[in-house]
Parts: structure tokens; C-alpha cells; sequence
């Protein structure tokens, strides 16, 4: 539900605290509700999460959203567009102050060629990334949206946020007014 990855955050923690002087990694701050990274826009940083919370959502052609995850510290943005060259895959926002690594694609660029323990945290991240999106589908197949909401509503109250109500149904992919109607029912 709420992704992380401390080994990730680690590398770049240290990549930062290293660089004497070169400012190859910066941070930068974005307030809740600000775009981080816009869908069929070319990204021009790739960034890593060093706190807060943002979702990750895909518009549809009917300007339908659809929360694919919500990310914490530690997960990684661009580096996908960047191996690919192509532009964003999905929009990133701000669902609470957010603070990034910022880097440019460039330098990101030169430690994928030169740094094995970067390569190593990429294949991780992707692996990762395939075992939760086959994880949520069976999940999906295997439980109700209540019971899903309930782990949702569990982890915004664990995690001190507010998700709005339209968040909630696009991640549940369910209409807003189906979302009124389950709420009203776990009451």
C-alpha cells in the first residue's frame, strides 16, 4: 500500500552527505498537492523520495485517474523514462510535504555506468516493482474493496496523512459515489 525502500534511501543519503562541494545531488521540497513529475511530460531530474508521501497515478483518456501506489522514502522516480527515453510513464504528486534527492539524468546516467551497487538497488527496484503490481491484482481478486479500505484508512491514520475521498476511489478503482456508499456501511 504505501511503498518504501530504505536501501535505496540509504545510498543515496550517503551519495549526498560524499560530495564535497559538487552539489550532484541536491534536495528539493514540494508541497502537498504539487506535481512532482507529470504524465507525457519528459522528466528532466530523476529524483528518490527522502520523506513523504506521494501517489503515483495514471490518467486515462477519459481523464479518469487511477492511483497505481503510494510511495515513501526510499523509492526512486524517473530512472524508467531515463533507461527508456521516453517521457513519464504517470504523474507523481505531492500527498504530503515531500522532500527528493534531486540528480540530474546526466550524472544518473554516468553512475549507471560506473556504480555495480546502484545497478544492483535498480534490479531490485524493479523486481520489487513486478511482485507488487502481481501482488495487488490476486489481492484484488482475492478480497473485497471494503476490506481493502480498511488496510487504506489503517495505513492514512498510521501515517498522519489525509487522503482525499477522490484518492481513495481511484486507488480502489471504484466510483466516488461507491466509495460513499462502503463508507457509510463500515460506519
Amino acid at each position: 500500500m504505501l511503498r518504501t525502500n530504505q536501501a535505496f534511501l540509504s545510498y543515496f543519503d550517503e551519495l549526498y552527505t560524499n560530495q564535497k562541494g559538487r552539489e550532484e545531488v541536491v534536495l528539493k521540497s514540494f508541497s502537498r498537492d504539487e506535481n512532482i513529475l507529470i504524465q507525457d511530460q519528459l522528466p528532466s531530474k530523476v529524483m528518490l523520495i527522502k520523506e513523504g508521501i506521494a501517489k503515483c497515478y495514471l490518467t486515462e483518456e477519459n481523464a479518469k485517474e487511477y492511483i497505481v501506489e503510494f510511495l515513501g522514502s526510499g523509492e526512486i522516480l524517473g530512472e524508467v523514462e531515463l533507461i527508456k527515453n521516453i517521457n513519464c510513464l504517470c504523474s507523481v504528486k505531492a500527498v504530503s510535504e515531500v522532500t527528493v534527492y534531486e540528480t540530474s539524468i546526466s550524472y544518473f546516467k554516468s553512475l549507471i555506468k560506473n556504480d555495480l551497487a546502484l545497478n544492483h538497488l535498480l534490479l531490485d527496484s524493479f523486481a520489487q516493482r513486478i511482485i507488487n503490481t502481481s501482488s495487488r491484482a490476486s489481492y484484488q481478486q482475492l478480497y473485497t474493496v471494503e476490506h481493502t479500505l480498511t488496510q487504506l484508512l489503517n495505513m492514512q491514520a498510521k501515517q498522519g496523512i489525509q487522503i482525499s475521498k477522490e484518492d481513495m476511489a481511484s486507488y480502489l478503482g471504484i466510483t466516488l459515489r461507491s466509495l460513499n456508499r462502503i463508507l457509510k456501511d463500515l460506519k
